[in-house]
Order: structure tokens, then C-alpha cells, then sequence
């Protein structure tokens, strides 16, 4: 194929320092790099909804990853598809919007969502926790890590762009945020990735800056949307927690207007027919064609193509996946078995969390070693208070739910753990 015209030197560029050319392209290096990460590996085994490894049908977060990637990847081939502004040799690169996509869940902790609202809290007077700024931590920072000073896998500035949902930091905020902030410390990494340009003052009132992204972030935020808004949806139904009874309970409580009974009527169609998967498979293809191209002007729009066009996406799409996430979150999230779920998430982080505290952060005398030698080591080297927190949480969002689970029950549970456990 013809060089691609749509990417310059500049998005192609690699944080910290340069990686060796090889045969693939520098997106195709990033995708690479992601998948055969330990920390990629881990999402196996990290909860989206449902507890990871409760049932083998239910999406973890590395399946919910893999369908946000084949998402986004078609995006790409269908504006492409659409013709100008894109063409032959000017288009969104898929690799990039793949690996974007496959990396955006990377700093989310065990748990899921009940796992990242604890951390928010335990962090709040140190930095605070968010997952897309872990994400961007583990691309810059912990990575591939290693004693001879290797951080981060060098990632291209596109990609980086790419994973960065949100831009504000955290004391930019008039009251410390719950989400939708990066650390503090990633200033240097907003300021590369717009290299070095000023940031125009209206970005920065209110979350305007937040809302300021890559056409490939774009992309991958739609699919992740449009993933997690209808696939909630089937694996809350296989689990039976969406029947056609508590929907229309749920229904009853709610404002329904013509298009959304469309959209029950399809739903309750479906489930008597057995043909939800069928259904929403469908409904997928419709959102991936619910989007176009909008050229936009901006600070970074003579920079970078990337930040050149806005991506536009019909009404009917938008309205129709928020619909199915306030039924997920309703009837799903809300339910007791997932608040049970929050319940546990809290019980395990918050002990482990008090318990590494106390041991590597308080104490003066001697330390007792129960975490890992190279987690000790990093703890340690922090010489304040904040930076050894910051230390806790990242081994903490690294953990797997089964990983934590059995390191809570070693420390607490009497009646479990061996020696051949502990390694």
C-alpha cells in the first residue's frame, strides 16, 4: 500500500526514547508490545461485570478489550469505506486504533469498577486513583519495568494521544475528583503529547480539556461504548438478571418514549426467540456505521491530522446505547449481588492496603516482608509518604481478583496457605 499520508514524524514519535526500526510499521510495534505484556495478560482475569472465573461465558476485561479492538478496527474500515476526506493513502490507521483499544483497560484494578472506586478512595489525599491514568502509567512508567532502569515500552506519541480519555490532572480540580483526571505527575506526558504547545486557555475551564481528543481516541472511546453498552446487556441476561419481568418493572419506573419501546419491543422480541446474541451482534454493525468524519480547527490541527477531524456520531446511536446503560446499571450494577461484590471489593483492598501500610510505610523497626521482593525494593526507594501510597496502589490495580483474593486469605485466613503457596 501507498505511505500513509495521514501521520507525520511527530505522531510517530517515541516517548523517552527511540526503539529500533524493524519491519512493521511503529503502530504495528505498539500493538506487539501490548499483547505480549505480563500486565495485558492479567485482564484475563480481571472482573468487567461479572466476577472473573465465576462462569466461562462471561467477559473479563480481556475479551471486553479484544471486542473493543475488532470495533474500532471496523470503524476505521468503514469511514475509509465512505471516501473522502480519507482515501488510499490518507486514513486512520486500524493497527493504532487497535492497540489503542486493546490498551485501555490495562490500569483498571480487580474488581472492576468496585475495585476502582476503593482505590479512589484510599488515594484521595495522595494523587487519587484513576484507571485511565494507570493505563497511561503503565505505558510510560511500570511497563516492561526492570533494576537497570528500563520504564514503559516507548510507546509512539499517537498512541499515548490515543489512551488518553482525559487530560485535566488531578489538583486542577477545585475539590479532588472521583475520576476523569490524570496524576499529577504525567504533566510531562500532556505536555509531549501536544508537543510542548500551549494550551488554549478556554481548554482549561471547567472539563473542556477532557473532551479534547485524538480522532483514534474518539474511535476507541465509541467502541468501548458501544461494547460494553449492548454486551452489559446479553451477559446480564445469560446470568439471569435481565428477564422480560424486571425490564418491565424497570420500564414502568422510567420515561419511555416511542423510540425507546422500539428498542424494548426489539429486546423482548429477542429474548422470547432466543435471539439475543443474533440481535445485538447486529445492533454492533449498526453503531460502527452510525459514524462520519466532521473536519474540526484547533490548536493541534496543523500539528497533526489526528486532532484535524472530529468524529460525529448519529443521534439514534447515542440514544440508544445510553438507553441500554442505564438499564444495565440499574438493574444490573445496582442489583445486590453486584453490591455484594462492591462489598468484598472493599473488605480485601482496603485490609491489603493497611496491611502493606503499616508494614513498609510506618514502621521503623524491621519490616515484615509480605510482599514480594521487587515490590519491597520500589516501596522502599520512594522517600515520601505519597510516592510509597502511590507504590501500594500500583501493585494493588496490578493484581488479578484471584491473585488478590488469595493473598487477602494467606494474610487473614487462618485455615489457608502452605509454604508452596507463597511463591
Amino acid at each position: 500500500m501507498p505511505q500513509n499520508r495521514f501521520y507525520n514524524a511527530f505522531d510517530m514519535q517515541e516517548w523517552d526514547s527511540a526503539r529500533k526500526p524493524d519491519y512493521r510499521s511503529p503502530f504495528q510495534i505498539d500493538r506487539d508490545r501490548i499483547i505480549h505484556a505480563h500486565a495485558f495478560r492479567k485482564l484475563q482475569s480481571k472482573t468487567q461485570v461479572f466476577l472473573s472465573g465465576e462462569y466461562d461465558f462471561y467477559r473479563t476485561r480481556l475479551t471486553h478489550s479484544m471486542e473493543v479492538a475488532q470495533i474500532g478496527r471496523s470503524i476505521c474500515s468503514w469511514l475509509l469505506s465512505r471516501g473522502d476526506p480519507l482515501q488510499d493513502d490518507f486514513y486512520i490507521d486500524s493497527d493504532l486504533v487497535e492497540a489503542c483499544s486493546l490498551a485501555h483497560d490495562m490500569g483498571h484494578p480487580p474488581f472492576g469498577h468496585s475495585g476502582e472506586r476503593t482505590l479512589q478512595e484510599l488515594m484521595k489525599r495522595r494523587g487519587g486513583f484513576e484507571g485511565n491514568a494507570q493505563t497511561l502509567h503503565l505505558l510510560c512508567e511500570t511497563m516492561y519495568q526492570n533494576e537497570s532502569g528500563v520504564k514503559g515500552m516507548q510507546p509512539t506519541r499517537a498512541l499515548l494521544d490515543g489512551v488518553l480519555k482525559y487530560k485535566k490532572l488531578y489538583t486542577e480540580f477545585a475539590t479532588p475528583p472521583i475520576n476523569h483526571f490524570i496524576y499529577d505527575s504525567q504533566v510531562p506526558v500532556r505536555e509531549w503529547v501536544f508537543g510542548g504547545a500551549k494550551i488554549p486557555g478556554p481548554l482549561m475551564r471547567g472539563e473542556a480539556i477532557n473532551d479534547f481528543k485524538s480522532v483514534e481516541c474518539l474511535i476507541m472511546d465509541w467502541a468501548d461504548d458501544a461494547a460494553y453498552s449492548l454486551n452489559d446487556i446479553v451477559d446480564g441476561v445469560r446470568a439471569g438478571f435481565l428477564t422480560v419481568e424486571r425490564v418491565e418493572r424497570w420500564a414502568d419506573g422510567e420515561t419511555i418514549g416511542a423510540a425507546e419501546q422500539r428498542l424494548l419491543d426489539t429486546l423482548f422480541d429477542a429474548l422470547r426467540r432466543d435471539r439475543l446474541e443474533n440481535t445485538f451482534s447486529q445492533k454492533i454493525g449498526t453503531f460502527i456505521q452510525a459514524c462520519r468524519l466532521k473536519p474540526r480547527d484547533n490548536f493541534m490541527a496543523e500539528k497533526s491530522h489526528r486532532y484535524a477531524y472530529d468524529l460525529i456520531i448519529d443521534e439514534s446511536a447515542l440514544n440508544e446505547a445510553a438507553f441500554f446503560k442505564k438499564m444495565a446499571n440499574d438493574i444490573i450494577f445496582e442489583s445486590p449481588q453486584l453490591e455484594q461484590l462492591e462489598y468484598k471489593a472493599r473488605t480485601i483492598l482496603n485490609a491489603l492496603y493497611n496491611a502493606i501500610w503499616e508494614n513498609y510505610a510506618e514502621r521503623n523497626e524491621r519490616v515484615i516482608r509480605i510482599l514480594p521482593a521487587n515490590v519491597s525494593r520500589l516501596i522502599e526507594a520512594e522517600k515520601t509518604q505519597d510516592g510509597k501510597a502511590r507504590r501500594i496502589c500500583d501493585y494493588l490495580a496490578g493484581q488479578t481478583d484471584g491473585m488478590v483474593v488469595r493473598t487477602y486469605r494467606r494474610l487473614f485466613d487462618a485455615e489457608f496457605g502452605s509454604f508452596r503457596d507463597l511463591n
